[in-house]
């Protein structure tokens, strides 16, 4: 069994709208929609790594974030654990720094996306 890959993950949230971004072609998942964040490094707490991912790949600094929920999702080839958080203020325009599309989606046009199987369960908080 492989070790689990630790995810901090942003739900960038303004009003009723859901920042999401669309995951580059030649990555696990590829062309899916997603919600931003990365892999947590050995040497640093869930919050680093959410404000460094933000910052990484949409030029934004977090400032008002709170735990919305976790999950353990296993795929064939991997185990995720996503640490899943709410920003609802930040520093900066968002942009997609690596090239990503992004959109302002509207809570209720979510479930219109496809998402990687792992973020179902953040759609299904969001919107109940």
């Amino acid at each position: 069994m492989s070790e689990t890959i630790h995810v901090a993950v942003a739900v960038i949230q303004i009003g009723d709208r859901i920042l999401i971004a669309k995951r580059p072609v030649h990555l696990h998942k590829g062309g899916y929609w997603e919600f931003p964040g990365g892999k947590v490094e050995s040497d640093e707490t869930i919050q680093q790594a959410l404000i460094r991912e933000c910052y990484e790949e949409l030029a934004i600094v977090p400032c008002l974030f709170r735990p919305l929920i976790e999950i353990r999702h296993q795929y064939p080839e991997k185990e995720v654990l996503l640490d899943v958080w709410l920003v609802t203020d930040y520093l900066g325009v968002p942009a997609g720094v690596e090239g990503q599309p992004l959109v302002w989606c509207t809570l209720q046009n979510l479930k219109g996306y496809q998402f990687p199987e792992a973020n179902i369960p953040i759609i299904e908080k969001l919107t109940s």
